[in-house]
């Protein structure tokens, strides 16, 4: 589908026009990217862009996900694919392709969910200018090892999960395709606005390793369960720390799994950073998860967040489960519902 043009047609009155309207709103405005119109909200007027590229946790089906949700709330949203150059099918195995890098020339905010990726320099650039403008961004997952470039002039990126977001990839700390993940909010971070509404955290993927910075303000804390099932109990045993060799229980202190800071980026502005390791498309069946992410994007734009902003999914999300080479073959960005 390459868009939707809209025929005025007789005797469409009041609701109904208007529900008309908003499906015709639900649209992929372009054949390398997906792109859905905000509707009247608190966001109207601002662009939202979402960055899909992960070989493992289905960023091609969250982002477009959550570009949905944020539509409701007027944000216009384009998400961004890797694709294969030699049919234009998305494939998030294509490390150096990124759709539409000219979206983020007037992104308001990125939200991403990349792993590895090396890009060209010239949609390095579009990003690399999104940061130094100052756009915040809320990064899920495996953002923490978002790029990996070696040289030329943005090698700087190879870090940039340690430099922007606050940790880079350390290692897995629950176990992984074994143990899920229960959230649990911070002694006296439930009163902080980007918290409003959060409740009930559960995950289907581990715990990662992670160390923020002392300027980060760790929101939720992760537990790994004994199994995959969001009744398990807490799991009980001792792990040694990857980074100082010291053992310790597994959830004591537990790993921070979502936080914020504020990165002072090199064109001598702020980036108001949200981070999360959870978020493959797996996790987005939770509330509380998907709340958060929401309510990160209010926060980094600087706008008050809802008291409990409209977070529902459509009824036929069924996200695939995640693993490498997993995703669903022959989609280009166009036939993105």
């Amino acid at each position: 589908m390459r868009g939707w043009v809209p025929v005025m047609m007789m005797n469409i009155r009041g609701a109904t026009w208007w529900l008309m309207m908003a499906a015709l709103a639900w649209t992929a405005a372009a054949q390398d990217c997906f792109s859905v119109k905000g509707g009247d909200g608190p966001g109207k007027g601002k662009k939202i862009v979402l960055l899909a590229g992960d070989e493992e946790y289905r960023s091609e089906e969250a982002m477009p996900a959550l570009a949905k949700i944020l539509s409701r709330h007027g944000f216009d949203c384009t998400v961004c694919f890797s694709v294969d150059p030699k049919d234009g099918t998305i494939n998030p195995n294509q490390g150096d392709s990124l759709t539409n890098p000219e979206a983020l020339d007037s992104a308001d905010a990125i939200v991403m969910l990349l792993r590895y990726r090396h890009w060209p320099d010239a949609a390095m650039k579009h990003f690399d200018d999104a940061i130094k403008r100052g756009v915040p961004v809320v990064a899920m997952r495996t953002s923490t090892h978002a790029f990996q470039i070696k040289d030329g002039p943005f090698k700087c990126y190879d870090r940039f999960g340690e430099m922007v977001l606050g940790e880079e990839w350390v290692n897995h700390w629950g176990g992984h395709k074994k143990e899920a993940t229960r959230g649990i909010i911070a002694p006296g971070m439930e009163r902080l606005p980007i918290m409003r509404g959060v409740a009930e955290i559960f995950v289907s993927t581990d715990v990662y390793e992670a160390y923020p910075p002392a300027d980060a303000t760790i929101l939720v804390r992760g537990q790994v369960l004994r199994s995959m099932d969001c009744n398990a109990p807490p799991a009980e045993y001792k792990k040694r720390r990857t980074t100082d060799k010291v053992e310790q229980d597994i959830n004591n202190p537990m790993m921070p799994v979502a936080w914020t800071r504020v990165n002072k980026n090199a064109g001598g502005k702020e980036n108001k950073i949200f981070c999360t390791t959870m978020g493959a498309a797996s996790d987005l069946p939770n509330e509380g998860l998907r709340r958060l992410i929401v309510n990160a994007v209010f926060w980094g734009l600087g706008m008050d967040v809802p008291e409990k902003a409209d977070i529902a999914m459509d009824g036929d999300f069924k996200p695939t489960f995640y693993g490498f080479n997993g995703y669903i073959k022959g989609v280009k960005p166009g036939d993105v519902r």
